[in-house]
């Protein structure tokens, strides 16, 4: 027995069939194909399958696919195009590169998506709004002050790009 549940995930409407007790990470990866959103303890305590859902970071594992009707889904997969860079990294992505946020990868795209969220709702934290703000999101790989880092990149690289913006820079 499935349900359809129509949801519009990195831009696009999709109308997809699941079971009707299915985790939204179980509708992302499975009937979407959208494996950057990883699976990792199903309970909500490792964060990454974290995702923007209406805009605010949510662990998928911990949401039902059914929960996710008429919202809007940014996935890993379409972080550059929510930032509307015509198709190059999001600063938080480009942030995890040059300052070397990510070992194995795993947490990567999941730790993204919840920075992507912090840095929405405060555009320029601390080091300590930062360490808050990422620790629902385990890393086992880089003792995390990398990730700090990479966040922390982002956030003045999308300062700077406001401060362009707003002087009419292009």
């Amino acid at each position: 027995m499935s349900m359809n549940v129509g949801l519009t995930v990195n831009g696009e409407r999709k109308e997809v069939a699941v079971r009707p007790m299915a985790p939204l990470s179980e509708l992302l990866r499975e009937g979407l194909e959208l494996t950057g959103t990883k699976r990792g303890c199903e309970t909500g305590k490792c964060g990454a399958c974290t995702v923007l859902v209406d805009g605010k970071a949510t662990k998928s594992c911990q949401r039902l696919a059914g929960q996710a009707e008429g919202c809007e889904v940014v996935t890993i997969e379409g972080l550059a195009d929510h930032a509307g860079d015509d198709g190059d990294l999001h600063p938080v992505q480009q942030g995890f590169i040059e300052k070397f946020g990510m070992q194995c990868g795993y947490c990567t795209p999941g730790m993204a998506m919840t920075a992507v969220s912090l840095l929405e709702e405060n555009p320029n934290p601390t080091r300590e709004e930062i360490q808050d703000g990422v620790k629902g999101n385990l890393c086992r790989c880089t003792g995390y002050t990398k990730i700090y880092d990479s966040v922390r990149y982002a956030a003045e690289r999308l300062e700077e790009t406001t401060v362009e913006s707003a002087r009419g820079d292009d």
